[in-house]
């Protein structure tokens, strides 16, 4: 996936992304600065892309 592409993130997480740049932008942050914080926030507390489906391993089961 290349920089910026945003194919691999769910809607729900593009939602997210969404509502957390507006509320940056309401406080007087910039479009650009506004959309990368929302994404970095999304891909902290989430981990990133798409990471949902059937035979996902929880970390505790990785060896």
């Amino acid at each position: 996936m290349s920089r910026g592409d945003k194919s691999a993130y769910t809607d729900k997480q593009k939602r997210k992304a969404e509502h957390i740049e507006e509320s940056y932008r309401e406080r007087g942050v910039s479009r650009e600065e506004a959309e990368k914080q929302a994404w970095a926030t999304v891909n902290k507390e989430d981990g990133g892309g798409n990471k949902s489906g059937s035979g996902r391993k929880n970390s505790a089961e990785k060896s």
